[in-house]
């Protein structure tokens, strides 16, 4: 036995692997309800640890549940799923002109090409290998990111398609403005990627299947469903804010911790740094051990709350490294009493939605940001 037999730490990330092939398959069911002919499918999205859910587990458990393509940002993200054993195809989403291009060949990965410099190292690296490669086209329809310039396709595009020894497999864009009914670039790039696909066709080249839809775009637009969509947010069981959807998802994640001591302050005594907290009154507080060391944001403090006994308890004073302080006044609290962060507990539910609309951010920095001292504990 180690010196460290169990887990220590009381704050755990619980992540629910049910939930997660619910969702799945959740969205392919209203895929299929909302397009049954030509229903497209699904490239599930795994990038940032699985939007820190622990990328190992959730692309294992995802290809369990059917997923026959899975994407993450970069060569290293897609070699540490082949390291832990996921045999489904892997897209690389992000930039190749820093990566050793030797692991899309030791991994079997997808690569996207979006520039004419990645087109050519890729061919070289290819060559080299004596492989034939097939990759994905990033076309910018307006995000101005990464990305073949929509409007400069006859140029730029004939060089890449003459590669000997790569395969077009699919073309694909990104939406800017998808989680923002009021922006008008939403449409203004759709119908910009429709002229490069009958651009595409007068050049010769003939992709398998296309795809543009990330999460908000599969809740709010099925015009850029296309052959496949890429969920992402919506695995994990969060709609993309302000939108809604009829899909019936769960959140994946629980974050949570245990009170490790109470106290009791007299009215003008101050807690945490900076002395931003003065009771006005007798007050009795806990010590949760988790901070900003943790994922838990600054902008926390005096802000947000926690479940703990069923009830809403404040976060107050300020968010510390390793621990923060609760207002648990009247709640009976004591040590070893539960404190839900993120998930639910009683009749009460804070999501990262909500916790994100707190502190003025969004709730792929809410998940993504869980700190890797945090232990994923799996259902």
């Amino acid at each position: 036995m180690g010196i460290v037999a169990e887990r220590v730490r009381p704050t755990v990330a619980r992540v629910d692997l049910g939930v997660l092939k619910s969702n799945y398959r959740a969205i392919r069911e209203h895929l299929k309800r909302e397009r049954p002919t030509g229903t497209p499918g699904v490239i599930a999205v795994v990038k940032a640890n699985a939007y820190g859910h622990g990328a190992a587990q959730v692309g294992r458990a995802l290809e369990d549940a059917g997923a026959d393509l899975l994407a993450c940002a970069d060569i290293e993200e897609g070699a540490a799923l082949r390291a832990a054993g996921v045999r489904a195809d892997i897209l690389i989403f992000g930039a190749l002109s820093v990566s050793d291009l030797d692991g899309l060949f030791d991994c079997r990965l997808t690569p996207t090409i979006s520039s004419p410099g990645a087109a050519r190292a890729v061919q070289a690296a290819a060559a080299r290998h004596k492989q034939r490669v097939r990759y994905h086209l990033k076309i910018d329809t307006g995000m101005n990111r990464l990305g073949f310039r929509a409007d400069n396709l006859r140029r730029t595009l004939p060089e890449l398609l003459r590669s000997e020894n790569l395969d077009l497999e699919a073309v694909f864009t990104h939406f800017a403005t998808a989680d923002d009914p009021a922006s008008s670039l939403f449409d203004e790039q759709r119908l910009r990627f429709d002229k490069v696909l009958a651009d595409l066709h007068a050049l010769g080249a003939r992709p398998r299947y296309r795809h543009a839809a990330n999460s908000a775009a599969v809740v709010r637009d099925p015009r850029v469903w296309f052959d496949r969509v890429r969920p992402g947010l919506l695995l994990y069981g969060i709609v993309p804010p302000p939108l809604q959807s009829a899909i019936a998802l769960a959140p994946v994640m629980t974050l949570a911790s245990r009170v490790t001591a109470v106290k009791g302050m007299r009215a003008g005594e101050v807690t945490g740094y900076g002395a931003r907290f003065t009771a006005k009154k007798p007050t009795t507080i806990a010590i949760v051990p988790a901070g900003y060391a943790d994922g838990l944001d600054l902008r926390l403090a005096g802000r947000g709350a926690v479940l703990i006994r069923g009830r809403r308890a404040p976060i107050i004073g300020s968010v510390c490294m390793d621990m923060i302080m609760i207002d648990v006044t009247g709640l009976d609290a004591s040590p070893g009493d539960e404190v839900v962060f993120i998930g639910r507990q009683g009749g009460d539910t804070i999501d990262a939605r909500e916790m994100a609309e707190t502190i003025g951010s969004i709730p792929w920095e809410i998940v993504c940001r869980v700190g890797t001292r945090i232990e994923r504990v799996y259902a």
